[in-house]
């Protein structure tokens, strides 16, 4: 009862005329930025980010998060109009959307795609209202050491739980702690890896990192790649709309299923991506009629998309509770939380709780507005895409360079965004994963003052991991979770089986 009286005072704060504005001008932005490719949810969210300093912390957030719905609704519109992925998790998206779209049936697949999206949401914030009080209360037991130990156990999870080599994920991880390490000691007061420059004596600023790496680096890479936009129009009637919902509601079991794995990718640092090829996966090995898969079913529509949207929006759960993001977006929000001077973690709900429950209850309100702004707009976003990327590339790029500038007034971030954003390309050149990394960034610092508390409390003995039952299993499990790829890879031997060389493309 506390949620629900907690979650209505969220709606008061959510449903005020400023914030109602701010949550649509989010919405809008987010498609588009989910429309077109080369960009995304922690893109868009990490280059708009320098517009929101001047607002209110509450109003600047529902913003920010309605650009990720927005950019998770728009994905779609790419993947099934012109079999482009406007998202990596809409990769799944086309595989029975775009054939759907060559049949004449585009509006369907889109008035599938965006009524999954939008369920796989609702029960993940639903999700979030009644868990996150709980993991918070939970967490106010913690101290240092068990701070450490839970965010040694987040990055030991993307070690042993993501599908990209061990080692890619490990060298990335360790690039960002580098990274992070830079600038003056705040325990010790030395200097660390300046090199001289007067600039970094307060490190590398997160948000010129992350407008770089997403930003600058996708753009250029789709500039090699040179795009080009062929796809079908499409127009949604109310008539189709009913009848598609009538349709949806024989499928309530995929629903279910692809609720539940996204929910948990989200809430482990799986992701939107893995979410939505597992669901996809799982619908088709459930399905009566497999081999139908990829020729225009709807539960192929159905089951990524339903996946993609509970995981991205389950992913804030870990990021508001425990100060732990879920996926790279909710780490770009963690970093614009913590320039607003809010601290997540299980405090964040006893010291800011008209915050925490208004951006609560503007995930339910966003939906909900999101749903009817795509149902209603789609064919101007597919005419967006006819405009030439040779156009779009530079304006982008400007936009960006203006971001980066505005954080501190300074050419030497521009500089550095463009650092980054080289830095970012030959990432995705060489398929190192990028989460990785933005995670060690936006961690590294905490994760250091955790450890060295803990290690000053107990004197310099590492036994006090492993001090008390909670903090005891969370390190032990983060290990296994360390130490999983190696145990994979012998019993993969042992049995025969070829180890794949790199993860597997769709």
């Amino acid at each position: 009862m506390d949620e629900l009286q907690n979650l209505m005072q969220g709606f008061g704060v959510a449903l005020s005329w400023q914030n109602l504005g701010f949550m649509l001008i989010g919405l809008l932005l987010g498609v588009l930025i989910g429309v077109l490719p080369g960009l995304g949810g922690a893109n868009g969210v990490a280059i708009l980010l320098p517009l929101t300093f001047g607002m209110n912390p509450t109003s600047a957030i529902i913003m920010l998060s309605c650009i990720y719905w927005g950019a998770l609704f728009g994905g779609a519109i790419t993947s099934i109009l012109f079999n482009i992925p406007g998202e990596p998790w809409s990769v799944a998206t086309t595989f029975d959307g775009y054939p759907m779209a060559q049949q004449g049936r585009a509006a369907q697949a889109l008035t599938a795609a965006f009524t999954s999206s939008f369920v796989g949401a609702i029960f993940a914030v639903a999700l979030i209202t009644f868990l996150a009080p709980l993991v918070a209360q939970f967490a106010l037991r913690f101290g240092p050491a068990e701070f450490f130990a839970v965010q040694m156990l987040t990055f030991c999870s993307f070690i042993g739980m993501s599908k990209e080599p061990a080692a890619k994920t490990l060298a990335a991880m360790m690039l960002g702690f580098a990274l992070a390490a830079v600038g003056l000691d705040s325990v010790s007061g030395t200097l660390r890896m300046t090199f001289g420059f007067t600039e970094l004596l307060k490190g590398f600023d997160f948000l010129i990192a992350v407008i770089g790496l997403f930003g600058i680096g996708e753009i250029l890479l789709t500039m090699e790649e040179g795009l080009s936009f062929k796809g079908r129009t499409a127009r949604i009637r109310f008539a189709v709309v009913i009848e598609t919902w009538r349709e949806l509601f024989r499928h309530w079991r995929v629903f279910l299923r692809s609720t539940l794995v996204g929910c948990w990718m989200g809430i482990t640092p799986g992701g939107a991506t893995p979410a939505s090829f597992m669901s996809y996966g799982i619908a088709r090995r459930m399905s009566r009629n497999p081999e139908e898969f990829g020729r225009g079913r709807i539960e192929g529509v159905v089951a990524p998309e339903t996946a993609a949207h509970a995981a991205g929006t389950a992913a804030l759960l870990p990021m508001l509770t425990l100060g732990i993001p879920g996926s790279p977006t909710a780490a770009v929000l963690l970093g614009g939380l913590l320039i607003w001077g809010l601290q997540p973690g299980p405090m964040l709900f006893v010291e800011q709780k008209d915050f925490v429950w208004g951006l609560i209850a503007s995930m339910y309100v966003g939906n909900i507005v999101g749903l009817i702004v795509v149902l209603t707009t789609v064919p101007w976003w597919a005419a967006i895409l006819r405009v030439p990327f040779s156009i779009m590339g530079p304006v982008i790029i400007v936009i960006c360079a203006i971001g980066a500038y505005t954080v501190n007034s300074s050419y030497f971030d521009v500089a550095t965004m463009l650092f980054f954003g080289v830095l970012g390309y030959l990432f995705k050149k060489l398929q190192y994963p990028l989460a990785p990394l933005v995670l060690a960034l936006v961690l590294g610092d905490m994760a250091e003052a955790s450890f060295r508390q803990a290690l000053l409390g107990s004197q310099g003995s590492l036994a006090v991991f492993w001090s008390n039952p909670l903090v005891g299993s969370i390190s032990t499990l983060a290990l296994v979770l360390l130490g999983w790829p190696l145990v994979a890879g012998w019993w993969a031997r042992r049995r025969g089986a070829p180890l794949p060389l790199k993860a597997p493309t769709p």
